[in-house]
């Protein structure tokens, strides 16, 4: 076998190309897209920072030989941890994601662009740690906001009209390759190297979705995404090192992604890469939920409400249609036995429950203990989901992104609640005045739960005042995140 490594002169995917020169050319100007990426960052910390009082989380958590620390190693919130950047990727990834409570992009793909963050943070504060120790300049965190901002983007873009669950694949597929792109940028790579990288990422085996559906529904949804971003590290790191890259690696005859993965098409775009993906994204702000039935369960807690108003409870009720459109369905519309939280957290019938019965639903509502009561599964029976195709049609509006449902209640004593429909859930862009003052209280409540108060104050103080935040070295921020007790 040849000892050098060989290259191509033949041209490389334009679909590879377009996400390269993005990468490397394309100048940010929305504040809007800015100011939407400081929120999705303390939102997405928050969200790692709830996981870490899971054991089934934690326990995929730190080095890969168990007490190892990397000198200038990558630190992750909320505890001490100091790792390599590919391990720093997964554990930030992994806690991020575990909870379901990231935000959401829905298109024909769904898929969750923060889950990027585990590798754009952990190669952000790698770099900045050896740069001071080199007395160069670290990054800052207005880095970090413009490559969430690009990997939102290549993410978003690529799912709007492609649909890579209905061929059975996960989309974390394109965190792998969103994150692969914005890494291999920010490490200073050239283009060759960049594109190197993301053909890599894409002969790279890819998730099956099996993990998130019946009858295989199980914990590994939970930390795929840092899975696939710890991945992308990786392959960054080995087109840093030299290796070549694969130019035809889509559309090549029989071999390439799109004939073994995609039945023969090529993907479809509906617009450039811009910033407009940050600017819509969707946050999950109230509920710990399956993007797709957040609107479904803030109209169950409208229900409750009503119920007891009217002295009712769920064992009054003979029956619920939820009117609601074709994702819910096909994703999250389940009879049957749910084995374990991540088959809870992705059915319909049981978000809608807890709060009908409990007028709530937490992260602790998909454990086994609150599972065990048997209200849950007999209200789960006596729920429908029907399609609206205007409800579908929406959904698929570049204009309008809704997430509707609505929700009907027949008692047992034939009366009827008026129907209560909700197109849009609070971490929708149409209702962010709404939701951004909910975010933040969010991010408070996540900090309480790691830090002492004067820890909370000194890491709001900075982290909820974006001119500051945005100017403060990577580092800085993280070193604040550290658990120290």
């Amino acid at each position: 076998m040849s000892s050098h490594i060989t290259t191509s002169d033949l041209p490389f995917d334009q679909e590879m190309v377009d996400i390269v020169d993005y990468v490397m050319n394309y100048e940010i100007n929305s504040e809007l897209a800015y100011s939407t990426a400081w929120s999705c960052f303390i939102d997405t910390i928050g969200c790692g920072l709830e996981s870490l009082e899971y054991p089934a989380c934690t326990k995929l958590l730190g080095p890969i030989v168990p007490g190892e620390r990397i000198s200038n190693g990558v630190r992750v919130p909320g505890t001490n941890f100091e790792l390599d950047p590919v391990q720093g990727a997964f554990n930030i990834g992994t806690a991020i994601r575990w909870l379901d409570f990231n935000d959401t992009w829905l298109a024909a793909e769904w898929g969750h662009p923060s889950d990027n963050l585990g590798g754009i943070l952990a190669t952000a504060d790698w770099l900045s740690r050896h740069a001071v120790a080199s007395g160069s300049k670290p990054l800052t965190m207005r880095d970090v906001f413009t490559a969430m901002i690009k990997a939102h983007e290549i993410q978003g873009c690529i799912a709007l009209e492609n649909s890579f669950n209905k061929v059975g694949l996960d989309h974390v597929i394109l965190v792998k390759i969103a994150s692969t792109a914005v890494v291999a940028q920010m490490m200073g790579l050239s283009r060759q190297q960049i594109l190197n990288a993301v053909s890599l990422a894409w002969v790279d085996g890819q998730s099956l979705r099996t993990y998130r559906h019946f009858p295989n529904a199980g914990s590994r949804k939970s930390w795929a995404a840092g899975d696939a971003t710890s991945r992308a590290v990786r392959l960054v790191l080995m087109a840093k090192a030299g290796e070549m890259g694969y130019p035809s690696a889509l559309s090549a005859q029989t071999w390439g992604f799109y004939d073994v993965s995609f039945k023969g098409k090529k993907f479809e775009f509906q617009r450039k890469y811009g910033s407009y993906v940050m600017e819509n994204v969707l946050f999950k702000i109230s509920y710990p939920a399956e993007f797709h039935a957040q609107t479904a369960v803030e109209a169950a807690h409208m229900l409750f409400t009503k119920m007891q108003e009217l002295g009712k409870t769920s064992e009054d009720i003979a029956s619920i249609k939820i009117r609601t459109h074709e994702a819910c369905v096909r994703i999250i519309d389940k009879k049957g036995p749910l084995r374990n939280p991540a088959d809870r957290d992705h059915t319909i019938q049981y978000m809608v429950a807890i709060p009908l019965i409990f007028g709530r639903l937490t992260a602790r509502d998909y454990e086994d203990e609150i599972a065990a009561d048997p209200r849950i599964d007999a209200l789960r029976e006596k729920m429908t989901c029907v399609e609206d195709p205007q409800f579908t049609k929406d959904y698929h509006d570049p204009e309008k992104r809704s997430i509707a449902n609505a929700m009907t209640i027949t008692f047992k004593d034939e009366t009827s609640t008026e129907e209560i429909a909700i197109e849009y859930p609070v971490g929708h862009k149409r209702r962010r005045e709404e939701g951004l003052p909910l975010l933040v209280k969010k991010y408070r409540t996540n900090l309480a739960r790691i830090f002492t108060p004067e820890e909370q104050e000194r890491i709001a103080a900075l982290t909820l005042d974006y001119e500051k935040l945005s100017a403060t070295p990577v580092n800085e921020v993280l070193d604040l995140f550290v658990k120290r007790n």
